[in-house]
């Protein structure tokens, strides 16, 4: 299976080099490139890629509005940037970015990003990923915790700890010993409860509501 690509920022050289990156892996290919947001929206709904990996920062529209606009769509979008701005990760993960991951992160993981948003998965880069999770723990200290529409089995909120703490899915079968397709309907039956879209969104939930422990 081949992971279709549309790689979207405003300077043609970092498209390349992302481009030089990804379609060195034998199961990428690139398919679609944009210089600015309104180009990313026309292409993704045109080229209909699996995953888009977008720059914050474009002319016309920035990669959060283009994270929002495809929101609804099958497309899972990964946000690629210099900056590590709290305002910039939290208005990417609230409309359902699939990943943020900083430029300079290197080959590898951005090349993670792209297969883990593609399985549905979510990858955040290192640098980042305490410090939002220590802001979403402090925040749900602050507000109103959201009740799920059905409460969590044991198991449900076992694997939600799980994923507050980064584990792939794989992962969590291999440490609750339990297939891989079992583990997807869990966490499917878990977005349907939680009224949430991905596994960022779980994430955020997990540690707003305290179930995690962030220090």
């Amino acid at each position: 299976m081949t992971i279709r690509v549309l790689l979207a920022d405003d300077q043609a050289m970092i498209r390349a080099s992302l481009r030089t990156i990804l379609e060195d892996q034998p199961d990428i290919t690139v398919v679609a490139e944009a210089g600015d947001g309104v180009e990313t929206i026309e292409q993704a709904r045109r080229t209909r890629p699996d995953v888009c990996l977008v720059d914050i920062q474009m002319p016309r529209l920035d990669g959060i509005e283009v994270a929002r606009t495809l929101a609804e769509a099958p497309t899972k979008v990964v946000m690629v940037t210099t900056f590590d701005l709290d305002e910039y990760v939290h208005g990417a993960l609230r409309y359902g970015a699939a990943g943020f991951v900083l430029k300079d992160a290197g080959p590898r993981l951005l090349v993670e990003a792209v297969r883990a948003a593609y399985t549905g998965d979510a990858l955040i880069s290192p640098s980042i990923t305490l410090r939002l999770l220590h802001h979403l723990a402090d925040r749900g200290a602050r507000t109103e915790i959201r009740v799920p529409a059905r409460p969590l089995t044991a198991r449900e909120t076992e694997i939600v700890r799980a994923i507050g703490r980064g584990h792939t899915n794989q992962e969590i079968a291999d440490g609750l010993f339990i297939s891989l397709s079992t583990v997807k309907g869990y966490v499917s039956g878990i977005m349907v409860k939680l009224g949430v879209r991905n596994r960022v969104e779980i994430v955020a939930w997990a540690w707003e509501s305290r179930l995690m422990d962030a220090r």
